[in-house]
Order: structure tokens, then sequence, then C-alpha cells
């Protein structure tokens, strides 16, 4: 496969997964379907830092739409815009990487709710796991089921971010490859 291809085959790919982190950070700030909770700012922390719309949705999705034109004539690109498609590349790298640490955090601190009469986050410096002992979620008694909600939700984060890093470091070899051999079309290298 050339590396034209090879570039729209990671853009296509990262297309849908840019959108999904983008979601996912929205639905975020609406726990339960209900818009009260981000009025009176009950939020969890980890979602105000928008790792997914931020870091895996825009910092992925424009340097997605770079490679995707790199790519799209065929095996037909220049040097130079294999050279760029690398410096793209790394800045979703980096969007990948600051949305699967928010997404880590944000699990590992866990949700920010209501216990008894106080809004907090129980999880947070906890010897024990709640990740792993469900005993612990009744602790939570507003909003309702926002451990599992925020579990679903950061755990997608964190999935598709990792994927989005994978990608993106494929494309920065796949950049460095068309950018040092030069970019193929039928005839041979250009």
């Amino acid at each position: 496969m050339c590396t034209g291809k090879c570039s729209r085959c990671i853009a296509t790919t990262l297309y849908p997964l840019a959108i999904l982190s983008i979601i996912c950070n929205i639905v975020l700030f609406f726990p339960g379907a209900e818009t009260q909770y981000a009025k009176d700012g009950h939020i969890t922390e980890e979602v105000k830092y928008m790792g997914g719309l931020v870091g895996g949705g825009l910092m992925v999705l424009v340097p997605a739409m770079y490679i995707h034109l790199t790519g799209q004539q065929g095996c037909c690109g220049n040097r130079c815009g294999m050279f760029l498609s690398i410096l793209f590349a790394a800045v979703g790298v980096a969007g990948a990487l600051y949305s699967a640490a928010v997404a880590a955090l944000g699990l590992h601190n866990g949700p920010l709710c209501k216990t008894v009469l106080i809004w907090t986050t129980p999880f947070k410096d906890r010897d024990a796991n709640y990740l792993n002992d469900n005993t612990w979620w009744g602790v939570c008694t507003e909003p309702k089921k926002i451990v599992q909600f925020n579990i679903g939700l950061f755990a997608t984060l964190l999935a598709t971010s990792c994927l989005e890093l994978i990608l993106c470091a494929t494309q920065m070899i796949n950049g460095l490859v068309g950018c040092l051999c030069g970019t193929f079309s039928k005839d041979g290298p250009l």
C-alpha cells in the first residue's frame, strides 16, 4: 500500500473516533440526561477539562482532515505534504494523550455525586478501588446511576483516545516514510 492510500485509511478511521470523543464529552455534562446538574455546577471536575472535546476531538479532527488531504490524490502526494502530515499527526498524538490522561483521571477519582446531604467525590483518595467493588456505588444518591454513567463514558473516552494515539503515531511513521522515500505512483517513487 502506498503512503497516500495509508494516509486516507488512517484519516477515515480517525473521523468517527474524534466525533465519538466529542459526543462522549458533551454527554458527560448531562448526567441522567438532565441540565440541572450542569446549571448548578454539580459536574465531575474531569469533565470540565474537556479531554474528549478538545483533546480527542478537535486536536485529532483537524489533523485527520489534513492527513486525509495528504492522501487525497491516491498515491501522488509530495514529500512536503507528507512532512507536514507528521507535524499534524504529532498534534493528534498530543490531543489523544491529553484525552487519555483526563479519562484515566476521571476513572480513578470517580464521579462527583450527592452523598446523603453533601456533594463530594467519595471515591477520590481511597485505598479501595471502587471500579472493582460495586458495593460502594450506592454511596452516590444523586444523580441516579452516576457511577455507571461516568465509568461507561470515561472508559469509552480512554479506549477511543488509545486508538487515536495508535493511528496518529502510525501516520507519523507513514509520513516519515513518504517524506524520506517519496510517495509512490504507478511508475514508481516520486
